[in-house]
């Protein structure tokens, strides 16, 4: 296990974030992942890191805050993780992000005080995350086999043995188990890359997508660009910003939606999870929705404010794919979304249109981008899902059949 998670902590230092000679690094974790976040640290220092800097979280003291506290405190901002990260952002450091979290760490928690906290958080942390879908860092996700996340992946072991074979699917996931990780990511990235340059070459006017619950078409903005695994800071240098990826993506027309999609797997959002929903759509606009499990949690998601009631991502990815393979339900967005097509509620990414980086707000909202608080992806890809390119003189290609690419 030593030797795979010191794999791990390197491939995430040099090919996730590609941390550079003398840069900071800011990683955000858990105290459970105190042990693989100490292996970031080591392997930033050996690629020549100045300085390693770690925001700690913990899920038991953030329930304890929802249980206890009144809800008007639920207002209040620590801006000194607000002035970390904007310190981050202006002297270019890398940002690593740690995930574990628990997904039903806020089960049975007032929903009020979900969705005052988070529009509280996603409000202040606006700048922030608007210079990080414009490339302004290099950033990416890890993954660490909580305890809790494990036995919710792996119900019906030991915690031990859940833990481990959570950290063994990680591994898979992520190419750890391979000879050379880095090479075997250089391969991946290469085949993404493919599909990307395809699809651009294609300029799509709209999508049709069709599966059991779905029924919808999507346009996409004139200068719409589709992306893969790597992108480009500021300073030039490149970085994954989630691994695994197995995605090619762009964002929509934000008025240019309409039809109903249905979810194919749950989505852990606040603390809770949502399962079997559908969204219905009229110009762009979420007009309805449904679940089965965790309306409530839902609901707040989609009123969080104007933006979040339209899409700002949809991303391709084939049902025959690595992590779809495996057969495991992860309840966690970083590695289902890599299991299946996906759209995003909120914020379209700065980066999917041409120019789009040196846009401001104003001027990528009139290119057809969404601006939201929030970006939240769920999954809708499946073994029947077909999708069909329709260029502007109405001519439809095919994309997917049966849930699996066909250009």
């Amino acid at each position: 296990m030593k030797e795979m998670l010191e794999k791990y902590a390197d491939l995430i230092v040099r090919v996730g974030a590609n941390v550079q000679k003398d840069q900071k690094v800011l990683i955000r974790s858990s105290i459970e992942s105190a042990p693989f976040t100490r292996e970031l640290v080591k392997k930033a220092y050996e690629v020549g890191a100045r300085d390693v800097v770690v925001l700690w979280n913990d899920d038991i003291i953030g329930r304890t805050k929802f249980e206890l506290a009144p809800l008007d405190a639920f207002k209040d901002f620590n801006n000194y993780y607000l002035v970390a990260h904007e310190d981050a952002i202006k002297d270019n450091w890398a940002l690593i992000s740690v995930v574990s979290q628990n997904p039903d760490m806020l089960k049975g928690i007032d929903s009020e005080k979900i969705a005052l906290s988070t529009k509280t958080m996603a409000t202040a942390m606006k700048p922030v995350m608007k210079a990080i879908q414009s490339d302004s860092i290099a950033w990416t996700i890890a993954a660490s086999a909580g305890a809790e996340w494990s036995k919710k992946v792996f119900p019906g072991v030991s915690e031990e043995e859940a833990v481990a074979k959570l950290w063994d699917a990680i591994f898979k996931a992520c190419r750890v188990d391979t000879d050379n990780p880095i090479q075997a990511w250089e391969d991946h990235i290469n085949t993404l890359k493919t599909k990307e340059s395809i699809l651009n070459d294609y300029h799509f006017d709209a999508l049709h997508f069709k599966s059991e619950g779905t029924d919808l078409t999507m346009k996409l903005p004139e200068k719409h660009l589709w992306a893969a695994c790597g992108s480009e800071n500021k300073a030039g240098t490149i970085f994954l910003a989630n691994m695994p990826t197995e995605e090619v993506f762009t964002m929509p027309l934000k008025d240019g939606v309409d039809g109903v999609v249905a979810s194919k797997k749950p989505l852990v959002y606040g603390g809770n999870v949502i399962d079997e929903f559908t969204l219905t759509f009229k110009d762009g606009k979420i007009v309805d929705y449904t679940a089965k499990e965790g309306y409530d949690a839902l609901k707040t998601l989609v009123e969080t404010d104007e933006g979040s009631h339209y899409l700002g991502e949809v991303a391709l990815v084939p049902h025959d794919s690595p992590i779809s393979n495996s057969n495991i339900l992860f309840y966690n967005t970083l590695f289902d979304e890599n299991a299946s097509c996906h759209f995003a509620i909120g914020s379209a990414y700065a980066f999917n249109l041409e120019g789009g980086k040196e846009m401001n707000e104003e001027q990528l909202q009139e290119a057809g981008a969404n601006n939201s608080l929030i970006h939240s992806d769920f999954m809708m890809g499946s073994a029947d899902l077909d999708i069909d390119g329709i260029k502007k003189d109405g001519t439809i290609v095919p994309v997917f059949r049966a849930g699996n690419w066909v250009i």
